[in-house]
Formats: structure tokens, C-alpha cells, sequence
């Protein structure tokens, strides 16, 4: 058991490494299918791998210059209130319902991020031009807004679903303001340690999670993998391109989506 989850927590972290995404909607479905975990007790146990693996992620990506620190800051903060109402609802949902739930989501995000990934016009330009929603002058009273009701949706759904949030953040920074696919997923690394320290932090102040010594050696040995492989993801990302790099989240969020339907239904 113990192999399996080293093994397995070294494979999530790499992902969420290279990726800025990928935590929770991997640990969620393992936690519950493979590590035997209630779900309700899996979307917050996750929150805390999450965390600790963006934390070490970000140190490393922060090097190449690609975190946007304030406008992920913001971004995060401007969340906050959509965490703590997913976190305040998720609870309520039943398991099946929220498994479910989950399979939907993840398979509309990964059909829009193919189609921005296939758009040569779109990609090319984001690639080569890069972004300029960061720069203080480019950000208008509308893209204020759009950020603010972005960052609420995805901050609603890391608390509800109990991931980091990169699913959504992800595709968020890179199809709405216009990040190129490597400043969009370090970023999110940013928005998903403050996310996921809120919504961790809302469960245990509400009572809803609670650790087992079993299950808190568990996350112990799966969260230390998941840092040393998010380490190694992380400077995996210097050598596939932006579209690239798009394109396998795109089919990680299908193969997770596909994967997790099944076995929910069986």
C-alpha cells in the first residue's frame, strides 16, 4: 500500500507540476476508487495535497518568470467567496450526485481547450504575441469584471469539488485573458495554494473534515510524492511548447472525466 501511494502521489505531482492543474481531479478519484476514501472525506483531504504540491511547484516555475503574481493574487482573492460557498455546499451534495457532477465539468473544459488548442489563429497569436492583460494600463473596468466573475466560478468550484482548482483556473487564464498556455498553468499554481488553503481552512473551521491517524499517514506519504514529483513536472514544462502543453491537458481532463464516469456508475 505504502509503494502504491508513493507511486501514485509522484504521478500527480508531476502533473500538477507540468501542468498548473491536475491535482484534484486526479487525487479526488483516487482517493476515492483506489485508496478506499468516502468522497465527501476525499475532496478534503485533496485540498491538502493539492496545497502542498503547488507550493513546491510554484518555487520552481517562479524562476522562469512566467507567475503573474498580482493579477493570480487577485485572481485568488477575488475567489475566495465562491470557495467558501462551495465548500459550505459540497457536503450537502450526495456522493454520486457529486462524482457526477465532476464528469460533466471536466468533460465540457476539455472540449473548449482542444478547440482554443486547434485555432491556429488563436494559439499562434497567444503563442508568439503573448499576453497583455497584465499590464496596468490594458486592464479595463470590463476585464475587472470578467476576472472577478471568472475568479468566483472557479473559486465555487475548488471549494464544491475539493481540487486546487487548476482544472478550471487554467482555462480561465488561457482562453479569457488571453495567457499563453505557460504563464496560464504557473499562475494557477499561484491561484491554487490560496484556494486551497481557504477551502481547507473553511472545512475545519465548519467541522466537515475529519482526519483518522490512518487516513492523515495516507495523505502524509502521498502529499511528500506529490511535492517531489510536482518539482520535477515543473521543469518538465521548458521543453514542449504552449500548444503542446495545451493540448495534453485537454486529454488529461478527458481521460479523467471518462475514467471516473465509469466507475462511478459501476
Amino acid at each position: 500500500m505504502i509503494l502504491k501511494v508513493l507511486l501514485i502521489g509522484a504521478f500527480v505531482g508531476i502533473v500538477v507540476g507540468s501542468l498548473g492543474a491536475g491535482g484534484g481531479i486526479l487525487s479526488v478519484p483516487i482517493l476515492v476508487y483506489i485508496l478506499g476514501q468516502d468522497p465527501h472525506q476525499a475532496t478534503g483531504l485533496s485540498l491538502i495535497i493539492v496545497g502542498l504540491t503547488a507550493a513546491v511547484s510554484l518555487a520552481t516555475r517562479a524562476r522562469s518568470g512566467n507567475v503573474a503574481w498580482r493579477e493570480g493574487s487577485l485572481f485568488a482573492l477575488a475567489g475566495l467567496v465562491g470557495t467558501w460557498a462551495g465548500s459550505t455546499l459540497g457536503p450537502l451534495v450526495p456522493a454520486r450526485a457529486l462524482m457526477l457532477s465532476f464528469c460533466a465539468l471536466l468533460a465540457v473544459v476539455a472540449v473548449f481547450m482542444v478547440r482554443s488548442q486547434l485555432r491556429p489563429s488563436t494559439s499562434s497569436s497567444l503563442d508568439e504575441a503573448g499576453d497583455t492583460s497584465g499590464d496596468k494600463g490594458s486592464w479595463t473596468l470590463a476585464t475587472m469584471f470578467r476576472v472577478i466573475a471568472l475568479a468566483t466560478l472557479t473559486g465555487f468550484l475548488t471549494g464544491f469539488f475539493g481540487v486546487g482548482g487548476g482544472f478550471a483556473i487554467v482555462p480561465a487564464l488561457h482562453l479569457a485573458l488571453r495567457y499563453p498556455m505557460k504563464k496560464a498553468s504557473a499562475t494557477s499554481l499561484l491561484v491554487m495554494l490560496i484556494t486551497a488553503a481557504f477551502g481547507l481552512t473553511s472545512r475545519l473551521l465548519a467541522g466537515t473534515l475529519t482526519i483518522t491517524p490512518e487516513a492523515g499517514v495516507m495523505v502524509a506519504l502521498f502529499a511528500a510524492a506529490s511535492m517531489g514529483g510536482g518539482i520535477a513536472g515543473a521543469r518538465l514544462t521548458k521543453r514542449v511548447s504552449n500548444r503542446v502543453l495545451g493540448l495534453v491537458f485537454a486529454a488529461l481532463l478527458a481521460i479523467v472525466a471518462i475514467s471516473t464516469l465509469v466507475a462511478t456508475l459501476t
